[in-house]
Order: C-alpha cells, then structure tokens, then sequence
C-alpha cells in the first residue's frame, strides 16, 4: 500500500530532485579537477628531488597513520557553518533587543531589510556555485531574521494589536513564506520549519478571539487533521516527522479535551457535542489509519478510534441513563465494535477495532471485580458469628461487616455479556484455550453475585450458591477425560465448585439448620463428582472436607461435647482409609480382559488416592484435637486411629502404615495408662518392649546379617533403663528383684544364643542392680574402717594396676574380640 501523490506534485518533486543532482554533479566535478591539478602538480615537483633523494615527509606505513584526520571535511564544515548561522542569529537577536531604540524608523527599516532581503537572496548564489550547506546555513539565518521582522514590525507599526492575534497571523504568513521559500530553492530546513508552524495559526486565532473549550478542541483537531494530511502526502522524511509530532501532539491533546469536556458535562447537550468531537477524532484516525503503509501504525490508529467512539457514547449515556447503567452502555457499544470484523475495512483498521473492544470489555469486568471480590471474601467475616441468626435477605449474609460496592445492579448482566461474547468469538480466535477457560470464569462469576444483586432471601441465595456448584460440578464430569489428566475447562470448573462451596459453606453458618443442609447437599455433590476418575483427586477430598464440617455440625447441633463429637468425626477417617482402598490398585493399566477402560479407570483412581488419605489423616488430627481435653476418649480415639492406620498397612504399597498403627496404638495405651494414674514405667515400656523384640526377631531369621544391637538393642533398653532409673529411687525390694531377674535372663538368652546386646545390657543393668542394693552394706563397712584404709586402698590398687598395666591390656583386647565374635 503506496501513497502516491498526484502527477503534479510528483513532477515538482522530480524536478526538484533532478536540480539538487545537477547541482551535486558539478560539485563533484569541480572536485575532480582539483585532485587532477594537484597530482599532476605533485608529480611535476617529484624529478626535482633528483636521483636517489627520498621525498621529505614521514615513512610509509607508520606517520601517514598516525597523522591521519579524525575529523571529516564534511563534519568540519558542517561545524562551521552552523556555528556561524548561531552566531549571526544571536547577533541579530542581540541588535533588534537592545541597540534598535538607537537608530531611527528609516534606519531601523533598512537595516532590518537589508540583512533579511541579503540572507534570503544570498543562497540563490551559493546554489549556483554548488554550497548547498553554505546555502543552508544562510538560509537559516535569513528565516530567523524573517521572525525578528514580524517582532520589529509589531514594536513599530502594531503596538496595541493583541499579542495572540498578531502572533497567529505572523505564524501563518512565515509559515506560507518558508514554504514558498523552501520549494522554490529545495533547501531543506524550510519546510520543516513552515510545518512546525503551521500548526499555531488556527490555536492561535480561536485564542485571541476568546474561544470557548469546545471551539479550542475543534480546532486542535483540525489543526491535527491538517498535520495528518501533510504527514502523509509529503516526500521529505524530516517534513514528515515534525507533520507527524504535530498531529500526534495536537490530536491527543484535543482527545483528551474532548473525554474531559463529555464525562464532565452537566447535561445532555453538552455531552452531545463532546461526543461529536471524540466521533471526528476517531475518524481522524481511521483515515490516518487506512493510509499509513506500517500495519503497526494502523492497528493503534484503529485502537484509538475505536475507543473514542465508546468514550462519546459512555458520556452521553452517563448524563441519559442512570449511573449503574453507564458501564453496560459502554460494553455495548463495545460490541457494535466487533461488527468491524464483518466489513470491508482494511485488515490492520478491523484488527484494531477488534482490540478497542477487547480493552473495553475488560474494564468492564474490571469494573464489577469488587462486587465479585466481596461475594468470594465476604462470608469468611460472617464465620466469627456462627449460628448467630438468618440474616434478612443474602446480601447481608455475605456481606456482612463490608462496604457495598456502589451501581452494582448490572453487574451480572455485564459478566454474562463478556462470557457469552468469549464464548461466540471462541470459535474464530487462535487463543482458544485462554477463552475457555475465560468464558467459564465469567459466566461463574455472573451467577455467583446475582443472588445478591437480586437480594434474594436467605434461603433462596442458598440454594442458588449449591445450583453453581452442583453445575460447575457437572460441567467438570461431562468436560473431564477419563483416561488422562483433567483438562483447562474442567480443572477451572473444579476449582470454581470448590471456591463457591467454601463460601456456600461459611455463609451457612449464619443459621443452624442451613448449616447442616448445606455441609450435606455440598458433601453428597462432591462425593457424586468424586466417583469419576476425571474429577475424582479434587471431588473425593472435597466430599471428605465437608463430611468432617457436617460431623462437628452434627455434634454441635445436638449438644454434644467437643471428645463425643470426635467419635463421629472419626467416621470420615475410616470412610476414606475404605475409598482409598478401593481406588489405590495398580497404575500400570488395567487387565488384559478389561481393556483400556479398566486400565484408564484405575489410574484415575489412583491419582485420587494420596489426595484422599491426606483428607483422612487431616479429618483424623481434628479428632484427635477435639479430644485432648479428655484423656479417656484421646486414648479411645488414638486406639480407633490406630485401627484405620492398620487397615491401611494391609495394602502392599501401604505398608509403611504399619508403623503409624503402631505408635498410635502405644500413644493410646499410655495415654490410658495416664488416665488411671498408673506411674509405674514398665507399665508404658513392655507394651513397646515385647513388639519390638518379636519384630527383631523375625527380622533376624530373614536375614541373619543383622545386627542385634539393630534387632534387640532398642527394645531392650526401652524398658531395662527406665526401670533401672526406677529402681535406683526405689526404696522397696520387689522392684529391683525383678529388674535383676530379667537382667539375668537377658544374659543368659544372650550367652546361650552368642547375641552381643544382651551379653552387655543384661550384665550392665545387673551390675547396676547389685551395686544398688549393696549401697547400704558398703556405706556400714566403709563407715567401719579407719579414715586411713580407703586412700590406702586406692593407693594398692593402682600399684596393683600399674603393674600389672600391659597384661590387662592384651585381656581387655582379647575380650573385645570375643565380644564381636559374638552375634
């Protein structure tokens, strides 16, 4: 797409061209005759040297090198000239403002004169010798000078003439003037200058006539329409981007006139005429746009239009319609936008169109996002007060202790419209997947605030939270994939449902009949979406979150302490160890009979297991919490734990549960144990003792490369130590008569078997046992003796042993070995 001008114009513009070749060509000639001169000069000059003479000046290779210019003869030129051009411009500057009160009116006149008429005339000459920058630069001075006249002559001649007035006509005539100037010898900075100028007569003028806003933004549009059309019809690329600054600059400013002057109006006539002006400013743009080669360009002159055009319409709507409806008038005219897309119009404008509604409709979605923050958030507020009372109608319920958001009446409507224009455009777009997972959100997000837009009773809004959630749910079924992961629709449709059921569920609490009919439709909705494998890793925890609410409700309802209620807790537990069961089968694939069906069925299924048993464990530790406060029923609810962890630990890639089992059975048993006020250690440590010693003992006989220190070394000292602490205090004898009784038979079934961990506990504890209750008979005999004979003693014995040091030695290492020989 070329914007050709006109045959006449393009022929100037050709002639104009071929001048400045002539002109350059005989430049260049010039050139070439010099150099000729000058190498036949230098060749002239070179026998005079004579024989064998080096010519003066530095060797080749290195000072030729280092004297090389660093600047061009171009850009040393270039400096030049426009140092003077600067130079003369201040000059005259300085001469009109401060030394023109020292010459008279004539002398003013043919100084002023003589210097424009000399800089204007002076290029023609300069053109004709080939200084085209030296042209310029005079030139350049010449138009300065041409400003200085127009001050001059409105000091001398229009002294009581308004500035702005004056100042408009002044701009127009130098405009014209540098334009004609410009043409007539193709210099280049003229034209530029002309454009720049030409955009101040009209502002101007309507300035100095005391224009209205309305006026001035007209005219700051036609100013830009003027500045658009030079932009695009001119060949010179400087003339081009001071046309295209102007427009932009004039045009923005007179657009945003416009949206202030209709979005402030205080009726409808007003806005009417405001609206007007952003309808010329958009097809401004359109027009720029349909003629611009760059797509890019087109696309945001296209945007811009489109959202004038909705701009005009929302502010004459604003002052016409009430204020809740401003924002659907918008979106409406929004999407009369996208009836571009079945015109004729150039790709790029319909593409922009097409974006202009696109960012609309999103600020109108933006626009009912405190409504819809408040449905989602409100009732978390409500929680604090349960069972406090049915509010008056449900928009109390969820919003209570917020502000309400203002003009929210139509928000439904406008979620609906978006959704279902995502949903239309869907079909023809290459984002597909952001739009279907968009649509439903919207449309979610519609039925979610339209209870409380409506103010429906309590009960009503209710039962219109569970209908999205039950048909959230049921779009999750019918767009989920059996044999694979959920899909983006499905896994939105999913995560909605759970976010409506947990405010669904808060909101609930405000009454207590609601509380249980609600936790019961939300648990039997889950449960059902939980039954297919597509859903069933969120449905199935979902149903059992639930489950655990209703059950505390119920406990609740029915008056019943926080320890009782941890017995009908304890249901979900066993509910999900029985579903995990059942779903945690094999994750290779399904039988060789059933076909791919049971095989995608059993990965579904266990994709849900881990989820599920996580809600069970946490279901379990609320149990657990809720019984604390009584030992009697912790220890039965840490024994029923135990149980479901044991079922578990039947599975064969559950066995790990086992240990789970096991330390919740031993929790609950000394927890009873606290309960009856039983202080004697054994009581807690042999229900350890005795599982852990058969368990070491099976290992053992699996693999008899097991230590015993691994196999018996734990459970033996769980209980020989904390009775060997027992005893220590214990003034009685039947203690440490049975403590030494077990010692001996731990040694003997050590040296019997050749075991290393009882052959060192066992004798260890009864060493310890004897010393014990010989402690009384030692203290008499010690107390007997003369204060000299224990030092006398301890002196003997460490002769004894620092004679004997080395033989002691080799029997202490000799025992060493035959202890590690042992088992």
């Amino acid at each position: 797409m070329t914007n050709l001008p006109p045959p006449a114009e393009e022929l100037r513009f050709l002639d104009a061209e071929l001048r400045q070749l002539d002109v350059r060509r005989a430049t260049l000639l010039r050139r070439r005759a010099w150099l000729v001169h000058t190498l036949q000069a230098t060749a002239a000059r070179q026998p005079a040297l004579g024989p064998g003479t080096a010519p003066v000046g530095p060797p080749a290779g290195t000072g030729a090198a280092a004297r090389r210019p660093e600047a061009t003869a171009p850009g040393v030129q270039n400096v030049l000239l426009v140092l003077g051009g600067v130079l003369l411009t201040i000059a005259a500057i300085a001469f009109t403002l401060v030394s023109w009160g020292h010459l008279g009116i004539a002398g003013r006149a043919l100084v002023l004169g003589a210097l424009t008429v000399g800089a204007l005339g002076a290029p023609v000459a300069l053109l004709r010798r080939g200084l085209r920058s030296t042209a310029e630069a005079v030139a350049a001075l010449g138009t300065a000078l041409t400003v200085l006249d127009a001050y001059a002559l409105h000091e001398v001649a229009f002294p009581g003439t308004d500035g702005a007035g004056y100042t408009a006509t002044a701009s127009a005539v130098l405009a014209a003037l540098w334009a004609v100037y410009g043409v007539r010898l193709g210099l280049r900075h003229p034209l530029p200058l002309a454009v720049a100028t030409a955009h101040l007569p009209l502002l101007l003028g309507a300035i100095a006539v005391g224009a209205g806003p309305y006026t001035l933004t007209a005219v700051s549009l036609a100013t830009a329409a003027g500045g658009t059309t030079v932009a695009l019809r001119a060949a010179l690329l400087p003339v081009r981007i001071v046309a295209v600054t102007g427009a932009l600059g004039t045009g923005a400013a007179g657009v945003l006139s416009a949206g202030w002057l209709c979005w402030s109006a205080s009726g409808p006539g007003p806005a009417a005429r405001a609206a007007a002006l952003l309808l010329v400013a958009a097809a401004l743009a359109l027009v720029a746009g349909r003629f611009v080669p760059r797509p890019e360009i087109s696309v945001g002159a296209a945007f811009a239009a489109g959202l004038c055009v909705v701009a005009g319409a929302g502010g004459v709507l604003r002052v016409t319609v009430p204020g809740e409806w401003t924002v659907p008038g918008c979106l409406a005219c929004a999407i009369a936008l996208l009836a571009a897309e079945r015109t004729r119009l150039h790709h790029p404008l319909r593409q922009g169109l097409v974006r202009a509604s696109a960012a609309v409709q999103g600020f109108a979605v933006l626009w009912t996002l405190p409504l819809v923050a408040g449905c989602v958030l409100g009732p978390a507020v409500r929680g604090a007060g349960a069972w406090s009372g049915t509010p008056r109608d449900f928009r109390d319920a969820v919003f209570a202790g917020l502000p309400r958001p203002p003009y929210a009446g139509t928000a439904p409507l406008v979620l609906a419209v978006v959704a279902a224009v995502l949903v239309v455009a869907g079909h023809r777009t290459a984002r597909r997947p952001a739009v279907t997972v968009a649509a439903p959100v919207l449309g979610w997000a519609a039925a979610l605030v339209l209870p409380v837009v409506l103010q429906l009773p309590y009960a009503a809004g209710l039962v219109a939270h569970a209908v999205v959630v039950a048909a959230a749910l049921f779009f999750a079924v019918r767009l989920g994939r059996a044999d694979k992961r959920p899909s983006p629709p499905s896994l939105t449709a999913l995560l909605l449902a759970l976010v409506t059921s947990v405010g669904l569920a808060l909101v609930s609490l405000a009454s207590e009949p609601a509380t249980i009919a609600v936790l019961g439709t939300l648990t039997v909705l889950f449960a059902a979406a939980g039954l297919r494998p597509g859903p069933a890793p969120f449905a199935a925890p979902a149903a059992l979150c639930h489950a655990t609410a209703l059950a505390c409700a119920i406990g609740a309802s029915a008056g019943r302490p926080p320890h009782h209620t941890a017995l009908l807790v304890l249901v979900v537990p066993a509910v999900a160890a029985l579903i995990a069961s059942r779903t945690g089968g094999s994750r290779t694939g399904g039988s060789r009979t059933g076909g791919s069906r049971t095989g995608g069925s059993r990965t579904g299924g266990s994709r849900a297991t881990v989820p599920v048993e996580v809600a069970g464990a946490a279901a379990g530790l609320l149990a657990l919490a809720l019984a604390a406060p009584e030992p009697p029923m912790l220890a039965l609810v840490l024994s029923l734990c135990g149980a479901v962890a044991a079922a578990t630990a039947l599975r064969p890639e559950r066995r790990a549960a086992g240990w789970a089992a096991a330390a919740l059975f031993l929790l609950a048993t000394w927890v009873r144990l606290a309960a009856w006020d039983v202080a004697a250690p054994e009581a807690y440590t042999l229900p350890v003792t005795g599982p852990a010693l058969i368990v070491g003992l099976l290992r053992r006989r699996r693999d008899a490369a097991v230590s015993s220190w691994t196999a018996y070394g734990s459970g033996l000292a769980v209980t020989l130590v904390p009775s060997l602490l027992a005893a220590w205090d214990d003034q009685h004898w039947l203690r440490p008569l049975a403590l030494g009784v077990a010692a001996l038979a731990v040694t003997l079934a050590g040296a019997r078997h050749r075991l290393q961990a009882p052959l060192v506990l066992g004798p260890g504890v009864l060493a310890l046992v004897a010393l014990h209750e010989l402690t009384p008979y030692l203290a008499q005999f010690v107390g007997a003796l003369p204060r000299w004979a224990p030092p006398a003693v301890a002196g003997l014995v460490l002769l004894i042993l620092g004679a004997t040091y080395e033989q002691r030695l080799r029997d202490a290492r000799r025992l060493r070995e035959a202890l590690g020989r042992l088992g």
